[in-house]
């Protein structure tokens, strides 16, 4: 099989782990990756997404956008506060998919109100999330509040 061109990964990975005073086994145990997939990435024979290089990165307890720099994943002139917020929000357990589209959504447009926006979305999409005015806690144009479900039953004198 040969070398995919991956910069230096797998050495520096094998470099990071060492210094980590961790086995092969264990690092893959820490990250949630198989033993063999990790040792592939580490002799270059396979090139690990993003996801699996943050899982990595945790585990060591690096950043994870030096890995996506040497991986090729991400430009080593990009933003790198933007990649790491992202992450942390696509990571986050406790968010659902669209709470996670939601706050990127509103994310992207405050950078863009701030001039650091990418241009990919429009401030918008904020809006097109269900993302009104100023304020996202505000009822919606129907009149309807999140916290109506939350008071319970309402009781009737009968």
């Amino acid at each position: 099989m040969a070398s995919l061109n991956v910069g230096n990964l797998g050495e520096y990975l094998r470099e990071q782990r060492r210094n980590a005073q961790l086995s092969l086994r264990q690092l893959a145990d820490a990250a949630g990756v198989s033993n063999p997939y990790l040792s592939q990435i580490e002799r270059g024979l396979r090139k690990p997404s993003a996801e699996v290089l943050q899982q990595v990165a945790k585990a060591l307890r690096i950043s994870a956008e030096t890995l996506y720099v040497r991986a090729g994943i991400l430009d080593a002139e990009r933003d790198l506060n933007e990649v790491e917020t992202r992450a942390v929000i696509l990571a986050d357990p406790t968010l659902d998919e669209r709470q996670k589209q939601v706050l990127l959504q509103i994310y992207e447009s405050f950078r863009k109100e701030n001039g650091f926006g990418s241009g990919e979305e429009t401030v918008n999409d904020a809006d097109a999330a269900g993302v009104k005015g100023d304020d996202a806690d505000d009822a919606d144009s129907e009149g309807k509040s999140d916290t109506d479900s939350e008071t319970g039953p309402r009781r009737t004198a009968g």
